[in-house]
């Protein structure tokens, strides 16, 4: 009884120490940097880095991000974030850009919040506007760097791994979907044009039943009165004849 329990009491420790460590290792890698939801191939949006604090003992004192230097976008805006500086830079673009009849020969590269601190414990969003999104490309990468406040720097950087294996310290993606269809504007369309069409055939009907009620009340009236006429006519009659007979 005493060594069952031994083993039972060993089993147990060692159970616990190996869900222990697949926790720490799973710990760091589901709070990473990352762009939430997803955006639609050549339009415009918003979208947020979403930026995790790792540490216990140390604060995030600066994010710098690099767009990808092979989709640039034409149009890059930060969104204030309270209590961070931001700064954007921009190069010259080797093929300019061509939108909406617009030449661009520069665009954001590069943007970088500072000033701040993301508490150990916490997360931070830094929103941004971006477009003309790509519609040749499935995803967009915005590689990261984080710094602590220790100087430690984690590098967002590296790219997907074949097989949907997470690397190490992924870079920030953001998914391109394909534009949804306009149709549902046309059922839209459709629907509100046969609603009107049934308003149209509510309102005669309704028109066709005050006609009908409004014959219907000038016959009996006409009834009554043809009553009335043929009752005072006998009556006359009657007063005529006694008159004649005396």
């Amino acid at each position: 009884m005493n060594t069952n329990s031994a083993r039972l009491r060993r089993l147990s420790v060692a159970g616990s120490l190996a869900v222990g460590a697949t926790l720490l290792l799973a710990g760091p890698a589901s709070a990473h940097v990352s762009i939430p939801g997803t955006a639609e191939k050549g339009g415009y949006g918003t979208i947020a880095l979403k930026v995790p604090n790792e540490k216990d003992d140390a604060s995030t004192v600066k994010l710098e991000v690099t767009l990808d230097p092979k989709h640039p976008l034409s149009s890059v805006m930060p969104q204030p974030v309270p209590g961070w500086d931001v700064k954007v830079e921009k190069s010259k673009l080797d093929k300019p850009l061509q939108t909406h009849g617009k030449t661009i020969t520069e665009a954001v590269t590069k943007i970088t919040w500072s000033g701040g601190k993301i508490e150990p414990g916490q997360f931070q969003q830094f929103p941004l506007s971006v477009g003309q999104l790509p519609t040749d490309a499935d995803e967009l990468v915005f590689k990261a760097l984080q710094t602590y406040s220790d100087d430690e720097v984690v590098r967002w950087i590296d790219p997907s791994k074949p097989g949907g294996h997470e690397a190490e310290h992924p870079a920030p993606t953001l998914k391109l979907v394909e534009k949804t269809s306009p149709d549902h504007h046309d059922k839209n369309a459709k629907s509100d044009k046969n609603s009107d069409a049934e308003d149209d055939k509510g309102e005669a009907t309704a028109s066709d039943a005050g006609d009908k009620d409004a014959s219907d009340t000038t016959a009996r009236v006409l009834g009554i009165v043809g009553i009335v006429v043929g009752v005072a006519g006998a009556a006359f009659g009657i007063v005529a004849g006694r008159r004649r007979n005396a």
